[in-house]
């Protein structure tokens, strides 16, 4: 029987209830609610985000699936080759499990991306975590989540045989007890190969393939659609299992049958398993399905319809194949030695229809799930900008230790401990790897070469929301220039508190504008991503975290580019202003344990002419070495640029160092040398091009600095109006290289 207690459990309202009532025109039975519960979460429907997600710009010329569609975006890639490429959350099942939670959650991007006709070719991940420093258990059970989490990533990336080759790391207290696993794959696909999740054509086949189903992962969108609390915790059924030896099967296995063109329809069971994947096909489709339980692989008999219907279990499938080419899936499925079986068929009725032998358990009509899902647009609190930073109230901290004290810092150290766990050149496409701005991977079928990366700055976006979230798609096609790549597309993870929560909501919407105004001045379409809206614990909501993906096009391996400095005696440029703007900023955060004040603001227009500027100097064989300011202002930039190379960067002899002259600025020495001002990048020339690089500069028209010139000699020197400071570069370069590692020594 249903009873108000009942309908609470299963994350619906009074009101959600009634409208239930109403579309079936009678009570729905067990199963049929808990078919509603997940269908109409926040993670299966998005009731409480979709109206926003709207502002964003989806459209474009190379844009051949566009966001919504599928299983994943794509983008025209030239040539008939194109892309398909998405980001999602693991973020509560990571808090419970972080090692089964990560896993599963690289597992379920890859499905997204093969289920579009794709093969994967890598992978990407945005972590957040929260304290990891000192010896309070809290800091201890950080630690434990960060080393799970990076374990899980690993383990499943390196045995499907897929290489992690970016991403980004961020450490804040407003992460603890709720830590965010954004997982991004990349696939290549043949344009004339792109499958559909559709159940089209009545009479066609259901059928099932891959692992088979168990209990794990019960209810897990509902789950998600949550506060993390005590009492949630204790719900670890949510939490699936994977199997990537299992899931390197499905996918190829998949990819063969999607050959033989006898598929009409496939869907990955992901959130929500076989309820989503039935009902979201009959409504693409607009048709109906009928499937019997009794014939779903099973790791138990005694598994109820409810719990075959809401089981998350990995590595499965849902397959509409034509009728008569039934047996190229029982061919190919034998082959890989891998579960199958006919549930039903397409219908022409509009309907799920669930049975279990003769006895019909779900009666529902699949637009119900879908197409009616409630949608809401929730209170926003009203909000004002933070006061601006008095620098009166800042204590000038002596930049010698503070460079130091910057580099050590866990969001901006090295993080080669975690990289040194993922296979990052399996498959022999990686170009350049996890360390400099973004990741570049060659597409040997293509004969294209992608730059990736993804960002995001949450301490801007808790201070200021819209201009964080426009500084995440700055700073992310700021990492592409500084690669040498255009931007193609963009993909997004919106990690937000309770919608519920008048702040949280305003947190969302305002985010969204400002990715939506970011996306558009760059001409990025937004292809898909992710809203993962309930991420508090018991304590706070996590800062608002708006993560983006962006996806960059370089023409010619002439023109990828480096970070690091590459010869002595080069020439140092600062393309964009010195800046001045010190609130949000990680110095701040770091040597005066304050979060505050107003973040930088970006100029759009001004953003993209630097982006612009520095691109055809590339084209043209200019630019030796190119690096954007971010965390840590301009002497971080700086040092990370005296590193060396991202191959090789436990070799100390590949240090450099550089003496820079900041002229007279009128500057406190902290301002000009931390600040975060936006729309900065390094780049470095050979001083035979010099000459013609600043008439190039000069006639662009933007603010650029000669700031200097490489060195042999590992320091780097940095002269401010009359007063010098100098660092050995190899004791930054310790500083920088060794934090994390000492801080995990006691989780290897």
């Amino acid at each position: 029987m249903i009873t108000p207690d009942s309908i609470s459990q299963h994350g619906l309202s009074m009101e959600e209830y009634e409208k239930i009532l109403s579309l079936l025109g009678r009570q729905p039975s067990i199963e049929e609610l808990g078919v509603f519960s997940v269908m109409w979460s926040e993670h299966c429907s998005y009731k409480n985000s979709r109206l926003e997600l709207k502002k964003f710009p989806t459209d474009g010329p190379k844009v051949l699936v566009k966001a919504g569609e599928e299983n994943a975006g794509v983008l025209d890639l030239g040539d008939g080759w194109a892309i398909a490429f998405k980001i999602e959350s693991h973020n509560h099942p990571s808090a419970l499990e972080p090692f089964q939670g990560a896993a599963t959650g690289v597992g379920g991007i890859i499905r997204d991306i093969f289920t579009m006709g794709a093969r994967p070719l890598f992978l990407m991940n945005s972590l957040r975590f929260g304290s990891i420093t000192g010896n309070s258990q809290r800091a201890a059970e950080n630690r434990r989540l960060f080393a799970g989490v990076v374990a899980g990533i690993g383990h499943y990336g390196n045995s499907i045989g897929i290489p992690t080759i970016g991403g980004e790391i961020y450490f804040d207290e407003s992460y603890h007890g709720n830590p965010l696993v954004n997982a991004f794959s990349l696939g290549v696909l043949k344009q004339d190969q792109i499958a559909r999740g559709a159940a089209r054509g009545v009479g066609n086949l259901i059928f099932y393939v891959g692992a088979q189903t168990g209990r794990d992962g019960l209810a897990g969108a509902a789950f998600a659609s949550r506060e993390l609390t005590e009492e949630s915790k204790a719900d670890r059924p949510a939490v699936q299992v994977g199997d990537p030896f299992r899931e390197k099967l499905l996918l190829e296995a998949c990819l063969e049958l999607l050959a033989t063109g006898s598929v009409v329809g496939i869907q990955d069971m992901g959130a929500a398993g076989l309820t989503c994947s039935t009902a979201e096909t009959a409504s693409r489709g607009g048709t109906g399905v009928d499937i019997d339980l009794e014939l779903v692989p099973k790791r138990s008999d005694d598994l109820t319809s409810y719990e075959l219907l809401l089981s998350e279990s990995q590595e499965r499938m849902l397959v509409i194949v034509e009728e008569g080419k039934e047996a190229s899936i029982e061919r190919i499925f034998k082959k890989w030695e891998l579960p199958y079986a006919f549930l039903g068929r397409v219908t022409g009725d509009g309907k799920m229809k669930v049975r279990r032998g003769s006895q019909v358990v779900v009666d529902i009509p699949a637009e119900a799930l879908t197409q009616e899902a409630p949608l809401y647009r929730r209170e926003a609190a009203s909000w004002k900008p933070p006061a601006p930073l008095d620098l009166q109230t800042v204590p000038l901290a002596d930049p010698l230790l503070v460079l130091h004290e910057l580099l050590s810092y866990p969001s901006i150290a090295c993080k080669r401990w975690v990289w040194s766990q993922y296979d990052q050149t399996v498959g022999n496409g990686t170009v350049v790897s996890a360390g400099s701005d973004a990741a570049v991977f060659y597409v040997r079928e293509a004969n294209k070469f992608l730059a990736a990366t993804s960002d995001c700055n949450a301490i801007y976006c808790s201070l200021d929301p819209y201009e964080g979230a426009k500084i995440a798609v700055a700073e992310a096609a700021r990492n592409l220039a500084c690669s040498g790549a255009l931007p193609l597309g963009a993909t997004d993870n919106l990690n937000f508190g309770n919608p519920y929560k008048p702040v949280s909501f305003f947190q969302l919407r305002a985010a969204i504008e400002g990715i939506a105004e970011g996306c558009r001045a760059f001409d990025i379409p937004v292809t898909g991503g992710n809203v993962s809206l309930y991420n508090e614990s018991p304590l706070s909501s996590i800062d608002p975290t708006p993560t983006v993906a962006l996806v960059g096009f370089i023409q010619s391996p002439e023109e990828i580019t480096l970070q690091h400095f590459r010869e002595p005696g080069d020439i140092i440029f600062l393309l964009g202003a010195i800046g001045s703007e010190l609130g949000g900023s990680h110095y701040l955060l770091v040597s005066h344990k304050r979060k505050e004040g107003l973040p930088p603001r970006v100029d759009l227009g001004h953003e993209k002419a630097i982006h612009d500027q520095l691109r055809l100097l590339v084209r043209l064989g200019l630019v030796r070495s190119a690096h954007d300011c971010a965390e840590g202002g301009l002497a971080v930039a700086l040092a990370e640029s005296c590193f060396g190379s991202s191959r090789a960067l436990s070799e100390a002899a590949e240090l450099l160092g550089a003496t820079i002259d900041l002229g007279n600025e009128d500057l406190r020495p902290d301002v000009a040398l931390f600040n975060e001002s936006q729309s900065r990048l390094l780049f470095s020339i050979s001083p035979h091009t010099l000459t013609q690089v600043e008439e190039h500069l000069i006639a662009s028209g933007l603010p650029f600095t000669r700031l200097g010139v490489v060195t042999r000699e590992p320091k780097l020197s940095i002269q401010l109006k009359e007063k010098k400071y100098q660092w050995s570069t190899g004791a930054l370069y310790q500083s920088w290289s060794t934090s994390l590692a000492t801080i995990m020594k006691d989780q290897e």
